[in-house]
């Protein structure tokens, strides 16, 4: 470690301080949260939460104070011993489950990862989904070595103005705040690769972020020998016309697969978490080529150890680009695959129904013998929607179903944590993906929960609340704005979260389809109801944008009381508070196209109930007591009629279902009701919506067998 050199050294009894505050490791084990919480914590609130930062502008003499504390060095030796026996990875489920796999590594391929607010290189749930994959995988034991991008500038800020409008800003990393190290080459060495595009070689470099057991390198062309146009390319996320997404795409692919070799790794899977990465497959083939083996069997080869997942059904969300686009920046990648270069692209031929192009989730469908979709209904969709399979039956298409979760010690509150120590065992956490586990929750007495579920709603308001007084600092005293933000929620009323990306398909306005209804429901005497909405718009999607902007709009209306909310620039570390700290969690897309949906499952874990259409995860985690499924029952293909009796529908359960269910009390104050629907939330959805239980199935049904055929391929 070297990034505080300026810096007087660390005292000794401290002296790994920095090599746990660069391990994102901590970020999920709350003992080493804890020992940056102890060391100073309000530097700890004002870094939000980044103890990178907070170890260049902590009091030396508050590290020799904490130093000479033995209560604090008990807590950071055991700490420490925790992260060591981690990366060991000697006696973990995989370890024991898969011992003839041992020294078999699987390549985990996206275009973001959700891990950090410290470390902004994600916009939405496919990052976050990533993150957690890699988290899992690292508590498993699973030889996982994550490989994206390091954006500098990361994904946009957002602010909203005084009419609602969605205004985007970028703020460039500062390098020595973020968990990242140059990742080195064998002989030690910073780790660079030369990446061809076009017509001329752009220079990668590599860093590495460390997860426990988990490695994650980021590709970056930032570099002075670069020209400035190239050093832009993996500036930020998702930025850019279709030429530099290409590129991009490229260099994720291409430069993936070299800073691998570079770096001494052998992958024997490779797993591509989306189209973004599907040129990992050309420079896949090249190398076996050059090697002396046919494109067929090449191409053979690559199939049986290839995995793809596909996470949308949205046509827009499969990137295509025109061939010449495609040709144009290949031109220099064919080396010794250059006489097969036609067929190379044909793999990628889709029309989609505006014109034949190159389609990167075609060129992985085909290119790939283990392809899953993100829930069951989406599998089906799946496999309607991509015919190229000529001869093969819609339902014996080859594209299975694993369903997401999510990672249950990054999302599940500490207060809740604490009640399952108490009441599950304090084992809970080894064994949180067996349903029978969580027939206990039934023995946490109704009081302890109702108190805990209170004080998240409170830590919530208090967040928003703290967000309000920022954003009115900043804007001099912008009351509309203010108002908009949060600051006249009641601490005590039914608190109904939306947070996520806003998109049409979402439908972020189906609440506001009769704004007089809403009112009344808002509004009820003694029964008052509120709702916080988050999310952002993608820069180049207007349509999202006006949603959000009429979103903002009603929350200044005062026929709502002030019981609407924004709060802006949504990411991780506020989606913690939100799924923790609402009451019931809504979502309400049009079906089929939330192909999986995870935030749902975050709240649910947390005792905050699921008010959600009947799609993606929720198909299959309904059961009738844990939540509520919306659904109009219109039969109608119009948009308007289903949107209408959509809305019919979310406001009858609102009335009659879900707001006399949290306001019904017993004498002794407690909502009996309710904590019957929280209990159940959280028993029903925890084991089977887990990263744990996910992570366990790819590596039962797509990574192990991929290790398998590799085996037979290079026996043949």
């Amino acid at each position: 470690m070297t990034r505080y050199l300026g810096l007087p050294l660390l005292p000794e009894p401290l002296a790994r301080l920095e090599e746990l505050a660069i391990d994102l490791w901590w970020t999920w084990h709350p003992g080493a949260r804890e020992v940056f919480r102890q060391l100073d914590y309000g530097l700890w609130r004002a870094t939000a939460h980044n103890p990178v930062r907070m170890l260049w502008t902590i009091a030396r003499e508050r590290l020799t104070e904490a130093a000479a504390d033995p209560e604090f060095v008990a807590l950071y030796d055991r700490t420490l011993t925790s992260l060591d026996d981690a990366r060991a990875a000697r006696h973990t489920w995989y370890a024991n489950a898969y011992p003839q796999l041992r020294g078999q590594s699987i390549a985990y391929f996206s275009a973001e990862f959700a891990l950090h607010q410290s470390l902004p290189i994600y916009a939405g749930g496919l990052g976050v989904l990533a993150g957690d994959h890699c988290k899992e995988a690292s508590d498993l034991g699973v030889p996982l070595i994550g490989v994206g991008f390091m954006y500098p500038q990361g994904y946009f800020h957002q602010r909203i103005s005084a009419d609602g409008w969605q205004e985007e800003s970028y703020e460039r990393l500062n390098w020595a705040d973020a968990p990242i190290e140059p990742a080195l080459t064998p002989d030690g060495k910073p780790c660079i690769t030369a990446v061809p595009l076009g017509d001329r070689s752009v220079l990668v470099a590599v860093w590495r972020v460390r997860l426990g057991r988990v490695k994650l390198y980021l590709l970056d062309t930032d570099l002075e020998e670069n020209a400035p146009w190239d050093r832009e390319l993996s500036a930020r996320l998702y930025g850019g016309d279709r030429e530099t997404r290409v590129q991009q795409e490229i260099i994720l692919g291409v430069g993936g697969v070299r800073a691998l070799r570079a770096l001494g790794s052998d992958p024997a899977v490779f797993h591509l978490n989306e189209g973004h990465a599907a040129f990992v497959v050309l420079q896949r083939i090249r190398d076996l080529i050059e090697r002396g083996v046919s494109f067929d069997d090449a191409l053979e080869t690559i199939r049986q150890t290839t995995v793809f997942t596909t996470h949308t059904p949205v046509p827009a969300g499969h990137d295509a680009f025109p061939f010449h686009i495609v040709e144009k920046y290949l031109a220099n990648c064919w080396g010794t695959l250059g006489p097969n270069r036609d067929r190379f692209l044909a793999l990628g031929s889709h029309d989609n129904g505006g014109g034949t192009q190159f389609n990167m989730t075609a060129l992985a469908l085909r290119s790939a013998a283990s392809i899953n979709a993100v829930s069951e209904l989406h599998g089906r969709v799946t496999r309607q929607m991509w015919d190229i399979w000529p001869g093969v039956p819609v339902d014996r298409r080859p594209v299975a179903a694993i369903t997401n979760g999510v990672h249950a010690p990054t999302w599940i509150a500490a207060d809740i944590a604490a009640l399952f120590s108490t009441y599950l065992g304090a084992d809970w956490f080894e064994r949180h993906d067996d349903p029978a586990l969580w027939d206990l929750v039934g023995t946490i007495p109704d009081e302890s929960l109702w108190q805990v579920r209170q004080a998240l709603r409170r830590y919530l308001f208090e967040f928003v609340r703290e967000r309000a007084r920022q954003r009115w600092t900043e804007d001099r005293g912008a009351t509309p704005r203010v108002v908009a933000a949060g600051t006249l929620l009641e601490p005590t009323a039914l608190t109904i979260g939306f947070a996520r990306r806003f998109a049409g398909y979402k439908r972020p306005e189906l609440v506001f389809h009769d704004p007089d209804r809403l009112a009344r429901i808002l509004n009820a005497p003694g029964r008052p109801v509120q709702i916080i909405f988050a999310g952002k718009a993608h820069p180049a999607d207007d349509v999202g944008k006006h949603h959000l902007q009429r979103v903002y709009r009603h929350a200044l209306d005062p026929r709502f009381a002030g019981r609407l909310a924004f709060v802006d620039d949504y990411d991780l570390h506020v989606a913690h508070f939100l799924v923790q700290g609402c009451d019931v969690w809504l979502n309400n897309p049009r079906k089929p196209m939330e192909a999986s949906g995870t935030s749902g499952m975050k709240a649910a874990m947390n005792g905050v109930p699921h008010l959600s259409i009947g799609d993606g995860w929720w198909a299959e985690g309904f059961s009738g007591t844990n939540g509520w499924i919306i659904d109009g029952q219109s039969g109608s293909d119009s948009y308007e009629q289903t949107d209408y009796a959509d809305a019919g529908a979310l406001y009858r359960l609102l009335e009659e279902e879900v707001v006399p269910a949290f306001y019904d009390r017993g004498r002794d104050g407690l909502p009996r009701r309710w904590m019957a629907l929280v209990k159940e939330s959280i028993r029903s959805v925890a084991p089977r919506f887990s990263a744990r239980r996910m992570v366990k199935e790819y590596v039962e049904r797509m990574y192990a067998p991929a290790i398998e055929r590799r085996k037979t391929v290079n026996s043949a």
